[in-house]
């Protein structure tokens, strides 16, 4: 009866923790993890809308670029993450003059 755990003993502060442990924590959703979008990573030609959004959820700005003027600016093969992170901080009205709170924070959308 019991589970293996059980059997084979509490662990110590000391001991080493088991590999399933640390597997089942990195493989763990949190609670509050909103699901992320596979737009960000998709290449400008390989996104079916014509209209590209990002906005900051910092500052609450938004920006719009149609697909046909993000590729002529930044190529076929630019990943929308780069091109949309490039167009706010191009703008980006949130500079503290500290590395760690500079920049806008984007949430990417297609429309």
């Amino acid at each position: 009866m019991g589970n293996e755990a059980t059997k084979a003993g509490a662990l110590g502060p000391q001991d080493e923790m088991p590999e399933e442990y640390w597997r089942s924590i990195l493989n763990q959703t949190p609670a509050d993890a909103k699901p992320v979008g596979r737009a960000g990573g998709l290449r400008l030609s390989e996104l079916p809308q014509h209209v590209l959004r990002v906005s900051c959820r910092r500052c609450e700005r938004i920006v719009e670029i149609q697909k046909a003027d993000a590729v002529r600016l930044y190529g076929h093969q630019a990943i929308w993450k780069e091109v949309g992170l490039r167009l706010l901080n191009n703008t980006c009205q949130s500079r503290t003059g500290r590395y760690e709170e500079d920049g806008c924070w984007p949430a990417f959308e297609l429309v």
